[in-house]
């Protein structure tokens, strides 16, 4: 079975590298916790019948459809 992917290094909107050992460790649990719920999910839409690729698609338009409240309209 396929592991979490490798985290990024965390950059900020000017490009510099979030360094902050805190912000580091927090953005690894949510992480870790979204890609745990999402193996639960995928998991019991495979053994519900759901078909592979359609639940793959649905996570990946859930995610994008993720808003940034902070955005400067």
């Amino acid at each position: 079975m396929k592991s979490m992917p490798k985290m990024p290094v965390w950059r900020d909107d000017e490009g510099n590298v979030v360094s902050c050992t805190e912000k580091i460790k927090v953005m690894q649990q949510n992480m870790q916790e979204i890609y745990e719920l999402a193996q639960e999910a995928f998991e019991d839409g495979l053994l519900m019948g759901c078909q592979e690729t359609q639940l793959r698609n649905y996570l990946t338009e859930l995610m994008a459809a993720v808003k940034n409240p902070y955005l400067q309209n």
